[in-house]
This record gives structure tokens, C-alpha cells and sequence, in this order.
């Protein structure tokens, strides 16, 4: 049993090694029958990155994809029992590693894709309707706690990559200008089946963290109120903006706070 799982050991550590060094020190027999397993793994990685991040995979191309992708598992190897999930700190490791990527604005790409593949994935609800808001009385509303949709997603982006996002997502082979620096915040949900996302001022980004945070409807309009965001009409034309994106959630999350 020992020198079975000493045997086993090994085999993982050189099929998860780079594919380079994977079979290193092996009889040449040995070598050519390993590197099938070598492959199957390295590929089916790059493949679920490449499934993750869509129209990264096509803003760098099949090359420099590749490399991103071998340079991503050497360093965070898979350890989700599901490959959906693999690719989830690449963001990050493209942040911390910004010469891994030709442009800036990519990891501003790879934010998107995960966010959109997130969404996507979340869990369903109901949309909260307007009706569901007739006959609450004026005394409960400064409690009301409305809850965003589960697959609601913040983004605090630092480039102006919609055009490019567009274009690359509709032709891996179009042209479009480069991308300018462009701090601002995007959302993205799922509306059905259908993933929407669009740029949002900073008085209602400020209004959407509240909610998420928890907030009360009274901290709501405070914080619209405190951003110069506007009086009560503001409030109200923004949360029935919500109401008909379906941005918020359904009625069993609509309480008073305690």
C-alpha cells in the first residue's frame, strides 16, 4: 500500500507539474505514456478558463491566451470539485501580474466575464413588482429592507472597455479604438435568461451599495440624499427603474427592519 501510494503521489505531482518539467527524470516509455494525462490536464484547464473568460480569450487571441492560462495554473492549480469555478482569482492574479496581459484595460475584461459568468449562474428569483408594494403603510416604509437579485454584481472599473467589450464579444476579429482610463462603477445581473449590464452614476451606485450592505429604505434615500443625488422623486424614479429591470428581489425579501 505504501508503494502504491507512493506511486500515486507521484503521478499527481508530475501530471500537475508544468508541462515542460512534468515528465522530467522519466525512462523515455514511461515519458510518452504520461504526457497524455499531462495534456488532458493542462487542456481541460485552459479550456474551462477559456469557457470562463470568452472575450478575454478573444482580446488576446489564441496565443497569448495560452500563455496567460499556463502562467494561471502553474500558479493557482485547481481546487474546486467543479471546473465551473476555476479561473475565479484571475483578476487578481492579472492585477498582480499586469505584464502578463499586452493592455491595462484586459483586466477590466476579465472583471466583466467572471461578473457576467456569475450572474449567470446565481440563483433564481422573483422579481419584486410594483404591486407588491401597494398597501404597505407610510409608518413601515423607512425600515423596508429591499434585497438586490442574487445574481446582482458590482464593478469598480478603471477603463472605458464598453465598446471594446461589445465588439469583441460580437467578432474576435474586430477593430476598435483603444481603450481611455475611465474610473467608474457597472452592474450586471440577469434578467431571465438574458445577462444585462450598463454603467451607473455615483449617486445610484452609492444607492446599490446600500442595499447590498443592508440598508433600510431610510438609508437608502439618505444616501442619495447625502451624494446630492436629489429629493424623493430621485428615490422614486430610481427604484422603479430597479422594479422594471428586475433588479430587485422578490417579496419574501421585503420586511421591516427589527
Amino acid at each position: 500500500m505504501n508503494t502504491l501510494a507512493t506511486l500515486q503521489q507521484r503521478f499527481q505531482i508530475h501530471v500537475t507539474s508544468s508541462p515542460d518539467a512534468a515528465a522530467d527524470g522519466l525512462q523515455d516509455d514511461v515519458r510518452g505514456h504520461l504526457e497524455v494525462y499531462v495534456n488532458a490536464y493542462w487542456g481541460r484547464l485552459r479550456e474551462a478558463l477559456a469557457d470562463n473568460y470568452p472575450v478575454l480569450n478573444r482580446a488576446l487571441g489564441d496565443d497569448g491566451f495560452r500563455e496567460l492560462a499556463a502562467a494561471y495554473v502553474s500558479a493557482h492549480p485547481s481546487h474546486f470539485r467543479s471546473i465551473r469555478w476555476f479561473g475565479d482569482r484571475l483578476a487578481d492574479f492579472i492585477a498582480g501580474n499586469p505584464e502578463i496581459v499586452p493592455h491595462p484595460a484586459l483586466l477590466d475584461i476579465a472583471r466583466l466575464d467572471w461578473a457576467m459568468r456569475g450572474a449567470f449562474d446565481a440563483a433564481d428569483a422573483t422579481p419584486l413588482r410594483f404591486e407588491d408594494l401597494v398597501g404597505i403603510p407610510s409608518g413601515q416604509w423607512p425600515g423596508l429592507r429591499l434585497a438586490l437579485c442574487p445574481s446582482f454584481r458590482m464593478l469598480a472599473l478603471d477603463w472605458g472597455i464598453e465598446a471594446l467589450w461589445h465588439a469583441l464579444n460580437a467578432d474576435e476579429n474586430a477593430q476598435t479604438d483603444e481603450p481611455q482610463r475611465h474610473a467608474h462603477t457597472m452592474i450586471v445581473w440577469r434578467a431571465g435568461l438574458e445577462i444585462r449590464w450598463r454603467t451607473v452614476a455615483e449617486d445610484e451606485a452609492l444607492a446599490l451599495r446600500t442595499l447590498a450592505d443592508g440598508g433600510s429604505f431610510a438609508d437608502l434615500c439618505a444616501a442619495i440624499d447625502a451624494n446630492g443625488g436629489g429629493d424623493a422623486t430621485a428615490v422614486a424614479t430610481l427604484l422603479g427603474q430597479w422594479i422594471s429591470e428586475g433588479l430587485l428581489s422578490c417579496p419574501s425579501q421585503l420586511r421591516p427592519s427589527s
